[in-house]
């Protein structure tokens, strides 16, 4: 049997993306079987709980602001025969009898039952104490200055149930798409945290960032199951200001590495104040107050992702760190190649 012990992160996705129920219900079917069950944190049926009607509310206007939207193109646009037939599909789209809300209700509550079925464990006092001394010691998921206390207990909880109830026949899985926080940062995200490779194993216990993989371990995975694309919702707008910030950050912090390095062999100078001279003949010197600041910034970075995920880059990584940041920053309405950080 697998037994996984999936992040609310994964739930919540799953809900706001209700072409998933198909998938929903071949876990419904794989439980009935016991070929698969789940490790439910109570904090994870709180979160789920916590958030329902929010992720709920958020897919149904999405559709709705799109259906708008869609509309407006076809007044605008549309041949009269065209406009007809896109007429009739908005208004099944939109009916009362399956609208965008009920659907959403409906994969909610099969989550639900699903999370209800599973094996409920509320965290002990010693499991707490180890997520505090996570949080005191750094690893992760508090590598990334923030408060990721839930985060932690989810994490200790699984690594608990596995010691108290490892059977020979029985399989783990962690699943999650909060990869920001469990995954390799300096690597590829389908790798965990090196702060949790102790609890990971090949065989025994895997880290994964979808179900889907989860199953594919365990040669469960039915050929109804959809592709990873599905497992996963269009990232928010947020979500891409985060990973342009971060990109941002580190790429920043190597040139300054650079510079600092250059400094050392002499061949950049700190200098009190910048000459009044155009910049080719200055030759490459830096005004004293703006480098303390730049160091002071470099800590900052350092301190925020860990001094382990900020270089220094191979120059593949380097162009793939630059390849990402020009490509997300198309996406929210720059030209092409603004590197700028």
């Amino acid at each position: 049997m697998l037994k996984m012990l999936v992040d609310t992160c994964v739930w919540l996705d799953m809900a706001k993306t209700p072409s998933q129920s198909k998938n929903l219900e071949i876990l419904l079917h794989l439980r009935a079987d016991k070929l698969i069950d789940f490790i439910v944190p109570k904090v994870v049926v709180e979160e789920f709980n916590r958030n329902r009607d929010r992720v709920i509310a958020e897919h149904a206007k999405g559709i709705t602001t799109t259906l708008s939207r869609a509309r407006e193109i076809v007044v605008n646009q549309g041949g009269k025969k065209r406009s007809k037939t896109l007429w009739r599909l908005f208004d099944e789209t939109n009916s009362p009898i399956k609208s965008p809300k009920a659907i959403a209700e409906a994969a909610a509550e099969q989550i639900e039952t699903l999370i209800q079925a599973g094996d409920i464990i509320e965290a002990t006092d010693a499991i707490k104490l180890r997520a505090a001394e996570r949080a005191i010691q750094k690893k992760a998921p508090f590598h990334r200055d923030k408060n990721s206390f839930n985060d932690a207990l989810i994490f200790e909880i699984y690594s608990d149930y596995i010691s108290q109830n490892d059977k020979p026949r029985e399989r783990y899985a962690f699943v999650t798409h909060n990869t920001r926080d469990f995954s390799d940062p300096s690597g590829n995200q389908r790798f965990p945290h090196p702060d949790l490779t102790g609890h990971i194993s090949k065989r025994k216990s895997r880290y994964c960032i979808n179900i889907g993989d989860a199953l594919n371990n365990m040669h469960l995975k039915p050929l109804a199951w959809l592709f990873e694309a599905a497992d996963q919702p269009i990232r928010s707008v947020t979500d891409i200001h985060e990973a342009l910030d971060e990109l941002t950050d580190k790429i920043w912090y190597d040139r300054h590495m650079v510079s600092r390095h250059k400094i050392e062999r002499g061949v950049e100078k700190i200098v009190p104040k910048l000459p009044d001279v155009p910049w080719p003949k200055r030759k490459n010197p830096i005004q004293q107050d703006v480098w303390e600041r730049a160091l002071k910034a470099a800590a900052m970075v350092e301190k925020k992702y860990g001094k382990e995920s900020v270089g220094p880059w191979s120059k593949f990584d380097w162009g793939m760190m630059n390849g990402k940041l020009s490509a997300l920053r198309l996406v929210l309405g720059d030209e092409w190649d603004v590197l700028d950080t």
